[in-house]
């Protein structure tokens, strides 16, 4: 962070003209006709036509001047632009504890300890960290950079390049799956957290009106070696065709899960009155903005990390505690030659860090306009990996004490995803005195981790759609009206989640609507968009302006050639080595599932070519006529406090070779793009 004077930087790129401005204030350059040309004013000088080129990305005029006659433009006074006046957070630590709510969340703590005891352990953080430094930081600076100075969410962001607001279309499509599917996590933590509130937790023992007949409490070999008894001997020579009574709360209390992706079954009333309640309580983190998530989350981003250090404590105090960290570290250096280890660092770096997603401009939005982002963006990057890193040993330190309980291998109890949250650590607490606190402290601490990813995502998709309408209809109680219409249409659509086949709607939004290839094609595309159309060091010099100083060399790069080649060499893999969807390595979608799950998938990714499509389309001239007016970026009101706008702030085309009248009123979908 600069600690002198704030740096002064030109307010126009050196290879941009200057228009006369002999009214000596900012003026917003609007485009007039031959009629109107002639009307003066004392500030009715005409910009002289030199003065408006194109820029590409290395920042030079790739447009001949000769080749087309420049419109005419006038000032039209101070700039008023339709943007509303954006709130602030109360503190800049809001914005920090929101990006750390939202970006820290369940993955780090279920994901990613599994995928390093499982590639090679401590050198799993090789290529990990590699990644972290070429495409998660970058990207990740790059959209909260982009809200801050645009200070508009993941939509009206892309003003930058209007061509390619598609990108904005894309993340909200993205995030409004997110918010769908990702608070069943939270409805299912609900469940155990409430049946965790008693003297016995009703997982540990067979007996219930959900076990079958096979239900065994026999959990591994050290039962069956501790016993004499011939009716346990034989239970021990066939205990593979035994079920965990765990395993069998699971799928038969809380999931009730049906046989087939065909057959919904009934919705659960009970899972229904915790989604019903998980909802309401998202809806009042968020229904005041920015000013009351900026509270909540001080709460929902800390106590995770109380849980998990008492959790850490009360781990490494199990016998068997050391050898379960020991295996999630011991390094295995040939991993580093198995590209999957690559591939999987790269995935759980692009999903940790929530990129892609709109939520991140969304929350840099509210930031002061020289608010220091860059350092932002390292602390929080920090925050993030350090939080994986040491969920490992919270989660390996109980998983060794379960396998020694159990007389078996660590790696036959390992788990990830919700297999770890609801079947692994549950069967663990169950081996653990006065189970039932441990139980209700580590669902409880799923749920607040989960919660606080839940509404800022929320907060994020309403930030977006808000940034749509003019002012009055962004402030409340329109904006309240607006967060609870959110609510309740992903609260509906949950309700397929709830029914006894719900599980595999569940894998089928997790898996396509917001899955690898989704993210790293739309990382892909921001860093193309910023670096290659807006022009890497224009973005650079507009960092500058904000924090008062250039970011290093290596984020341009990274913006220009690392980042996407990282993301479109993961991308390729994902596609080539692409499996059917199972459930639980037994049941195989149907055509029609995987059909489903790939339109899920496209919804988000065809907003991108569709919409640069639509709009080159509708314009009229050349391609290089099109591509100029198309990518002229439009600025909002807050600019003009902190910049004088560039030379080609918005240019239209000739009017007598271009000239066509807008439409008298423009489509829901030509409003937004």
């Amino acid at each position: 962070m600069a600690t002198g004077p704030r740096a002064s930087f030109p307010t126009q790129h050196p290879s941009q003209s200057s228009i006369a401005e002999p009214c000596h204030q900012p003026r917003v350059m609007a485009p007039v006709s031959a009629e109107t040309s002639s009307e003066g004013s004392e500030c009715s000088e005409v910009a002289e036509p030199e003065s408006a080129e194109p820029i590409n990305g290395s920042g030079e005029s790739t447009l001949d001047e000769r080749a087309i006659t420049a419109p005419l433009v006038v000032p039209i006074g101070p700039a008023k632009l339709s943007f509303p006046e954006r709130e602030t957070w109360t503190r800049q630590m809001d914005f920090i504890m929101s990006c750390v709510g939202f970006a820290v969340g369940l993955g780090n703590v279920w994901r990613f300890p599994y995928l390093c005891y499982k590639n090679g352990g401590g050198v799993f953080l090789i290529p990990y960290l590699l990644i972290v430094f070429v495409g998660g930081i970058p990207v990740f600076f790059l959209e909260v950079a982009l809200g801050q100075f645009m200070k508009q969410g993941g939509i009206a962001a892309w003003n930058i390049a209007p061509l390619f607001k598609g990108l904005g279309l894309a993340s909200m499509v993205i995030v409004f799956f997110c918010n769908s599917y990702y608070i069943m996590i939270l409805v299912w933590g609900v469940f155990y957290l409430v049946h965790s509130l008693t003297e016995t937790l009703p997982w540990a023992t067979c007996g219930h009106s959900w076990n079958t007949p096979q239900c065994t409490e026999l959990f591994g070999l050290s039962d069956c070696g501790n016993n004499t008894h011939n009716s346990t001997a034989r239970n021990c020579s066939n205990l593979a065709d035994q079920r965990s009574p765990v395993i069998e709360f699971w799928e038969n209390k809380v999931l009730r899960i049906s046989g087939d992706l065909a057959d919904p079954g009934e919705i659960s009333w009970q899972l229904t009155l915790c989604l019903l309640v998980t909802w309401v309580i998202v809806y009042f983190c968020i229904w005041k903005g920015v000013k009351s998530t900026g509270k909540v989350v001080y709460f929902t981003a800390l106590f995770p990390y109380v849980v998990l250090i008492l959790l850490l404590l009360h781990g490494v105090t199990l016998p068997g505690a050391l050898d379960g960290i020991i295996y999630y570290l011991k390094p295995d250096w040939s991993k580093l030659a198995v590209a999957q280890v690559w591939i999987d660092a790269g995935t759980q770096i692009f999903f940790s860090y929530a990129i892609g997603l709109g939520a991140l401009t969304a929350l840099g939005s509210y930031n002061r306009f020289h608010n220091n982002c860059y350092r932002d963006a390292y602390l929080l990057a920090v925050i993030n990996s350090s939080t994986s890193f040491f969920a490992g040993f919270v989660v390996f330190s109980v998983l060794g004490f379960m396998a020694s309980e159990q007389g078996v291998d660590i790696s036959q109890v390992a788990e990830s995803g919700p297999g770890l949250a609801f079947i692994a650590y549950p069967k663990a607490v169950t081996l653990m005195p006065l189970s039932p606190l441990w139980a209700t402290l580590f669902f409880f601490m799923l749920l607040v981790l989960g919660l606080d990813s839940q509404f800022v995502g929320v907060e994020g998709f309403i930030t977006g759609i808000l940034d749509l309408f003019p002012q009055p209809a962004a402030a409340s109680p329109r904006r309240e009206i607006t967060a609870a219409i959110c609510c309740l249409v992903c609260c509906v659509i949950d309700l397929s989640m709830v029914t006894q086949g719900g599980m595999y709607v569940f894998q089928l939004f997790d898996n396509y609507s917001a899955s690898g290839i989704t993210l790293l094609w739309q990382a892909f595309w921001e860093c193309v968009v910023v670096a290659w159309v807006y022009g890497a060091d224009r973005f650079m010099d507009d960092i500058a302006r904000m924090i008062g100083y250039r970011p290093l060399p290596y984020m341009k790069w990274c913006w220009l050639f690392i980042t996407p080649v990282v993301c479109v060499g993961i991308f390729l893999f994902h596609v080539v080595n692409y499996q059917p969807l199972t459930y639980n390595k037994t049941y195989v979608y149907p055509w029609w599932g995987e059909a489903i799950g790939w339109m899920l998938a496209l919804a988000s990714m065809l907003c991108i070519p569709c919409t640069v499509a639509y709009k080159l389309l509708r314009s009229k001239g050349t391609f290089q006529q099109r591509w100029q007016l198309l990518t002229t970026p439009v600025w909002g009101h807050h600019h003009l406090e902190y910049m004088t706008p560039e030379a080609e702030a918005k240019l239209l085309p000739p009017p007598d070779s271009l000239a066509a009248a807008p439409p008298e009123k423009a489509t829901l979908f030509e409003t937004v793009i």
